[in-house]
């Protein structure tokens, strides 16, 4: 390809859908396996949230294939037809219906991931906000949607509703990791000394799963403004991957239960206190559980239990040995009586 006009459009206008439906296929076998992962782990989980992990999984294959048929559009049917190619952006529905695809899945995701905030705080009006920052960047992305259909002349408003959009999203992805790990940090005055350490590991998995997602669309955000679509659409890779990033961090936050329950439980040994009273051991024990369903809220329950032993060293004690027990025993009692 000699002319520098259309080596640019190649690399800049139809590379990053390839760059981002490869990303997006790779990230479906992640996600694969986390969802495989969930399904043979948490069989008593509610029957709500195996369900809402099902549509996930349909919604993420559904994904796939269409990631597949725009390589296999824009590689195999528009081989020699660039310009045919990059018209695809405003006429086919598969490539201009992807914002719109994708909003549905971060919104799809983002509602679980509110709906753990609520469980955790318990307080609506804590919630609602970020809810109503989400819901605004579907709308937003409705409208740009609806631009993007009118062709190149309507550019500009695609622009602005995608800044809308991916703004509002970054925003309000913020806002939900930092609300959800200030109530548990919150909740470790309520718990035992033993579970300090399994909220302190809940907090840090809040902003690593959010991490990937957030970063993503970050840099969504700075090449959709950086350039213009007409000439190029790097953000397109990063809008392609966000939604399987959005995927692998809820089922990272599903899964992760197991790991951090075993984690407390080989840190959290049995404190006992042992007071010899005769023949009988007194041993007190805290037991504190913390589960993590509910859509991953956390909830703890702390019990005390108290267990009491009896030595049973003298019912197995040698005839010979019991014997000479209770020769001393007399001994002493003749003794006793001789004092006296």
């Amino acid at each position: 390809m000699s002319d520098p006009l259309r080596r640019h459009e190649a690399i800049f206008l139809l590379g990053p859908w390839l760059a981002g439906s490869c990303i997006d296929i790779f990230l479906q076998g992640v996600l694969t396996c986390q969802i495989f992962n969930y399904y043979s782990w948490y069989h008593e989980d509610k029957l709500i949230l195996h369900v809402y992990v099902g549509g996930l999984a349909i919604l993420s294959v559904l994904k796939s294939v269409q990631a597949f048929a725009i390589i296999w559009i824009q590689s195999i049917l528009f081989i020699g037809d660039i310009d045919g190619a990059i018209l695809l952006n405003y006429t086919s529905w598969i490539q201009a219906g992807n914002p719109m695809m994708v909003a549905t899945f971060d919104l799809y995701v983002q509602t679980y991931f509110c709906y753990r905030l609520f469980v955790i705080c318990k307080k609506l009006p804590v919630v609602a906000p970020v809810a109503v920052v989400f819901l605004f960047a579907f709308c937003s992305m409705i409208l740009a949607t609806y631009y993007i259909t009118l062709g190149v002349s309507a550019s500009s408003k695609i622009a602005n509703w995608f800044a809308a959009h991916l703004s509002s999203v970054f925003a309000a992805d913020i806002l939900l990791s930092c609300s959800t790990a200030y109530f548990l940090i919150q909740s470790k005055r309520n718990v035992l000394p033993q579970t300090v350490g399994l909220i302190s590991a809940l907090v840090r998995l809040t902003f690593q799963t959010a991490a990937p997602a957030a970063i993503c669309a970050m840099f969504n955000l700075i090449f959709s403004q950086v350039y213009t679509g007409s000439n190029n659409l790097v953000s397109t890779a990063f809008n392609m991957a966000l939604p399987k990033l959005y995927a692998v961090s809820m089922m990272w936050t599903l899964n992760a239960r197991r790991t951090i329950r075993a984690a407390h439980s080989s840190r959290n040994g049995v404190s006992s206190s042992n007071e010899l009273s005769g023949n009988r051991t007194r041993r007190t024990r805290a037991r504190d559980e913390v589960e993590l369903g509910n859509f991953g809220g956390i909830q703890v329950h702390t019990t005390q239990e108290t267990v009491q032993h009896i030595d049973v060293r003298g019912m197995f004690a040698h005839p010979e040995h019991e014997t000479k027990s209770r020769e001393a025993t007399a001994a002493d009692a003749g003794s006793e009586e001789y004092k006296r």
